[in-house]
């Protein structure tokens, strides 16, 4: 067994609702054990080179001596945490901020109108329906109701062109798994429809059925780690049993492969985009009203991109990089879709389009210029109309609304305010509007501000830095620095409950906009991918640098968070600098780049990462490979966050990282590793466990740096 010491607050506290000053705070150095781990004799040879994996037993989510370092490692994490006496501060102030009525944007179905609701503190939105769009409405589908403890939430929905019928996905505990189910709307009763092993679907309807994906029935006990292969193509009718579904698809040639489809707006066409990664995909359609059993084939290869928009009669639309590495608009004639039959509607731009919708048959075209929203309105055969006005820099939602519609929604937000929908009259193309939460933040009293540094190769990197306004920069401010870096997704300002007690508590939150996303395009997004991967990494150095020279903070007040391709970027940057690094929170990581692609859906990967299997690739993999590249050295204040159903990147990776950082650190800070339990990669968490995780994470980061917390619970 291994020990550190570490400094752990003493009670001296003095608590009053209204003193919103910050506390002082004794701190006395306590003993911390770390649970023991075994290690194994498992040795890989990799093109000649022989690689130890200690911890390759920690793969078996399913034995019980997992499960039992498991429990160990959780109960070592939360007596560590308890001991974080204003955690539970922090824990209260964001209830308090968390506690407000929270919409979607409306959208129209049959004809009612429908969105979501959080009345505050629930643990998942509500759908409501009602017939009138500013109406109050009734529960039509309430997800804190599929299971007791609110861990199994809405993993999608769609409903037929009628509005009779709602289809819709749950997943539980956090999984990719869904199940699918249909729900009467004129009846409000859920149908006898069951739909087993969906993943990476939606449901795309065709009269009275709908079309969707799924994977074969894993073996027990795989079901959350093995390789997801054969993804198939189903038309599922209302009423049948899921036995007898049609199969419209599968590639058995190459069961890697995924098949997602989508269905035009007037439920004429259905379309088919093949895909072995992230980037990349084949691209096919069915004329459903003319000819329902042959499958065209438009694009064969998977060196572009292409994302259906809808049909403008017999023409296809869909936004493109081929040919236009920040994305264009084009037009395939569904009668003769040959390439050279092809027309561009709207030609690629200096700022990358990121998607199009098409309300009030017209063309808004969301771009982004340096990371910020920009909305720009076309008719239908491409020609500019204006700029849709935004109410400042930030991020916007795409217009909603039906092809037909003279109304349209938009959400707009930003770092220091919340999501606003604004409701948009698609004629005169005025916004006002519609709904507009109150929180108990002074969003007034800070500030947003764009910074460009230099990063290792003279690559002008932008970042945006949030913090109150006026904030004397004198080094020594916690700081917190995010990043993602991979798989063409840009980071664009949104507002975030967890990050305001750092900014009350006059610290300051960065979002490095940093190569391998798609802030600026192809180009970018491929600067990052590969052999370039290294880019991203001195990218997000080169931000912790320049914050520290421009003396907002200092290593010993600097903290980095990243999730899933985020957690490699932390756990790579941590390892090859630990010096510059107060905290570090690599939350469910992508960190064992040599066995990535084993599991579940990792091979889809392959695009952005290589693959270790592969000479080439491998020689640039294991130079970065966090779990991989740990030394006996002083690392940062570590917390390892993952799942135990995360069957997206597995919590192997955060297992076998999180052991091999125990054995090897030695310096003072603690490493941790803390598993959420009932809980997957992210999506549907309830808002129970997101308080409990960032109330963690908070702590642990101010703890960490010796920075007391301004108590900002009021009343």
């Amino acid at each position: 067994m291994k020990r550190i010491i570490i400094c752990l607050i003493a009670a001296s506290f003095f608590f009053s609702c209204k003193n919103e000053n910050k506390e002082e705070v004794k701190f006395e150095k306590i003993e911390v054990t770390y649970p023991e781990t075994k290690t194994g004799e498992v040795k890989d040879n990799y093109h000649g080179v022989e690689i130890a994996d200690p911890y390759r037993w920690l793969e078996d989510d399913n034995s019980e001596e997992t499960m039992d370092w498991v429990n160990r490692q959780n109960s070592v994490t939360q007596d560590f945490l308890y001991n974080i006496q204003y955690r539970e501060y922090i824990k209260k102030r964001l209830e308090k901020l968390w506690d407000y009525e929270k919409y979607g944007s409306p959208f129209k179905e049959g004809d009612s109108y429908y969105y979501f609701k959080n009345d505050g503190l629930q643990n998942q939105y509500v759908l409501y329906g009602a017939k009138n769009m500013k109406d109050e409405g009734e529960v039509v589908l309430d997800p804190n109701k599929f299971s007791e403890d609110g861990t199994s939430s809405l993993g999608s929905m769609s409903f037929d062109e009628s509005g009779k019928y709602l289809g819709y996905m749950v997943s539980e505990g956090g999984s990719d798994w869904r199940t699918g189910f249909i729900k009467d709307l004129s009846t409000g009763e859920v149908m006898e429809d069951r739909l087993e092993w969906i993943k990476f679907s939606g449901f795309s309807w065709k009269g009275d059925g709908f079309y969707y994906s799924r994977f074969p029935t894993p073996k027990e006990g795989d079901e959350l780690s093995a390789s997801n292969t054969h993804h198939s193509l189903y038309y599922h009718k209302v009423g049948d049993d899921q036995a007898n579904d049609k199969l419209i698809y599968v590639d058995n040639e190459n069961p890697m492969r995924n098949v997602y489809a989508q269905s035009s707006e007037d439920e004429r066409f259905l379309i088919l985009n093949m895909s072995e990664s992230t980037s990349g995909n084949e691209l096919a359609f069915i004329d459903l009203d003319n000819d329902a059993e042959k499958i065209i084939k438009v694009v064969e290869g998977f060196d572009s991109d292409y994302s259906f928009i809808d049909n403008n009669g017999d023409e296809l639309l869909f936004t493109t990089n081929n040919d236009a590495p920040k994305q264009k608009v084009i037009s395939i004639d569904s009668k003769n879709p040959s390439k050279e039959n092809w027309k561009t509607i709207i030609p690629e731009s200096d700022d990358p389009l990121r998607g199009i919708s098409i309300v009030g048959n017209k063309m808004f075209a969301s771009y982004m210029h340096n990371a910020s929203s920009q909305v720009k309105v076309f008719d239908l055969n491409g020609k500019y109309l204006q700029d849709l006005k935004l109410p400042g820099i930030g991020s916007g939602g795409g217009v909603s609304g039906k092809k037909s519609d003279k109304i349209g929604f938009y959400s707009f937000t930003s770092f220091t305010r919340p999501s606003t929908i604004y409701m948009l009259n698609t004629e005169t193309m005025e916004s006002e509007i519609f709904r507009q939460p109150t929180v108990d933040f002074d969003s007034d009293s800070y500030e947003t501000k764009q910074e460009w540094f230099t990063s290792k190769d003279g690559t002008k990197i932008p970042m945006f830095i949030t913090m109150r306004k006026g904030l004397k920069l004198d080094g020594k401010r916690p700081t917190l620095l995010y990043g993602y870096g991979g798989f063409d997704i840009s980071i664009t300002p949104s507002f975030s409950l967890t990050r305001l007690p750092l900014l009350e508590n006059d610290g300051v939150y960065v979002v490095a906009n940093i190569r391998g996303g798609g802030e600026f395009g192809k180009e970018w997004h491929k600067a990052g991918t590969k052999g370039q991967k290294q880019n991203v990494f001195d990218d997000f150095i080169g931000a912790a640098e320049f914050l520290i020279e421009n003396n907002y903070t200092s290593s010993e007040k600097l903290a980095i968070e990243g999730g899933s391709n985020g957690g490699l970027l932390v756990g790579a940057s941590m390892t090859q600098r630990p010096d510059l690094f107060a905290v570090a929170f690599p939350r469910v990581g992508v960190l064992d780049m040599l066995r990535y692609h084993e599991f579940t859906i990792g091979h889809f990967w392959a695009t952005d990462y290589g693959r270790s299997d592969n000479p080439e690739d491998f020689e640039y993999l294991i130079k970065y490979s966090p779990l991989h590249n740990v030394k006996e050295t002083a690392y940062p204040a570590t917390m390892v966050m993952t799942a135990d159903h995360d069957d997206r990147v597995v919590p192997a990776h955060s297992f076998k990282f999180g052991a091999e950082l125990q054995s090897k650190h030695n310096g003072d800070a603690p490493v941790l590793v803390r598993i959420e339990k009932s809980a997957g990669h992210g999506a549907g968490k309830p808002t129970a466990k997101i308080i409990e995780e960032a109330s963690d994470a908070i702590g642990f980061m101010f703890y960490n740096m010796n920075e007391p917390y301004s108590k900002k619970v009021k009343g």
